[in-house]
């Protein structure tokens, strides 16, 4: 696995080696010894889910204030753009925020860190999406921004789009409203 790193450093972009062949591919998506060595990063995963949406779907921004997550991120089928917003007051990147292209063809992983809001736009026709957490998901400390908040201005590859919410989602706050960690 070879760890790249990105603007914010704590979230980390991965890239596992790939075997394949004629007959397809082999590899190693997760190994807890290899990631605590390469990422610095003691990970307890709890808990693993696995989302399917279409085109034009985004989820997020999504984050627990309490039993916060930390989440190992990625795609299993098409294409997601991915992104993690820094949440923790004391962070020199404090509401700052990322985006990687997370593909089944790219087969990249993406790090989140607890302390940061997670979300991501479907750029294919569909997408599955898996990812790991390190504490159990607690409907009543979820909290959501609102995905084109101002403040943050994240720069979703919408290409003039209008993306597809849950009702939650549309019900945002605005960061500046929202609660954060220390």
């Amino acid at each position: 696995m070879k760890v790249l790193g990105t603007a914010i450093p704590e979230v980390l972009l991965l890239e596992p080696r790939v075997f394949g062949d004629s007959r397809g591919f082999f590899m190693e998506s997760y190994n807890r010894r290899t990631f605590a060595e390469l990422t610095g990063v003691n990970a307890d995963f709890v808990q693993d889910n696995h989302s399917r949406s279409a085109k034009g779907v985004l989820r997020g921004l999504h984050y627990q204030i309490r039993q916060p997550q930390g989440k190992l991120v990625r795609v299993v089928s098409g294409a997601v753009f991915d992104v993690a917003v820094d949440l923790r007051r004391s962070s020199p990147t404090f509401g700052r925020w990322v985006g990687e292209v997370l593909s089944a063809e790219n087969q990249r992983q993406l790090w989140v860190p607890a302390g940061f809001a997670h979300g991501f736009l479907v750029l294919s026709e569909t997408a599955e999406f898996l990812y790991k957490t390190t504490d159990y998901y607690a409907p009543e400390h979820e909290r959501c921004i609102a995905w084109n908040d101002p403040k943050l201005n994240v720069v979703w590859p919408l290409e003039g789009a209008v993306p597809s919410l849950s009702a939650k989602d549309a019900q945002g706050l605005s960061f500046r409203d929202a609660e954060f960690f220390d």
